[in-house]
């Protein structure tokens, strides 16, 4: 959300991509098409991609989501490759839109410890897209944007405020209620709610239970 609101502020026109990769917490689709409206997205994009044939998570297969805070070793909640298979599609598709700027929303201050949040990879995937695509051989360099990604939540939080934008809009929640809510346990409820504490600003989602600290 916040990622795509300094696209526009950038002066870019928003095209909107999001996986539905049969996650387990689809509310959040749902969330990205009224954001998608929200920010006059020229186009939003909802493509079925199924990781769950593969597994390996507990966003796409039957392991519970950790509800006892943020470890040290990268959590079950990690997606194999998500990122690189999600930046891999949303590169195909700025080619053939003629886009050379992808704007992702990855973060690397406070998160869950996955790699395909970190810079290095940003910066590989980057060198990828010269090599393999027809544009970057023809000297079209993409570049892929990630300002979220040395930002704390806290400054994240206020980032939205300043943008004007409503941050009830967005979703974070790996296992969401049945009422659909956010659950106020999982490593994501925990740490978007002291993102907000920390920035001294209401936290407008709607918990399950009110979040631990991470």
């Amino acid at each position: 959300m916040i990622s795509a609101a300094l696209a526009r502020e950038a002066g870019h026109q928003i095209f909107a991509l999001s996986i539905d990769y049969n996650q387990r917490h689809q509310v959040e689709l749902a969330a990205a098409r009224r954001i998608a409206r929200a920010l006059g997205a020229v186009r939003h994009v909802v493509l079925p991609i199924d990781l769950s044939a593969f597994g390996g998570s507990a966003l796409t297969a039957e392991i519970d989501v950790p509800k006892d805070g943020v470890g040290g070793d990268i959590p079950v909640t990690y997606v194999p490759a998500r990122n690189t298979v999600f930046l891999s599609l949303a590169l195909a598709w700025a080619e053939a839109a003629g886009a050379r700027s992808l704007y992702i929303g990855v973060n690397a201050l406070d998160y869950s410890g996955y790699p395909d949040c970190r810079p290095e990879f940003i910066a590989g995937f980057e060198r990828l897209a010269e090599l393999a695509t027809k544009a970057g051989v023809d000297g079209e360099a993409f570049r892929i944007h990630a300002p979220l990604q040395h930002m704390t939540k806290a400054d994240i939080v206020r980032e939205g405020t300043r943008l004007g934008l409503d941050l009830g809009l967005s979703w974070s929640c790996y296992d969401p209620t049945p009422a659909g809510t956010h659950c106020g346990l999982c490593d994501s409820c925990r740490i978007r709610h002291k993102g907000f504490e920390d920035a001294a600003i209401a936290d407008p989602t709607i918990y399950a239970v009110t979040p631990p600290a991470p």
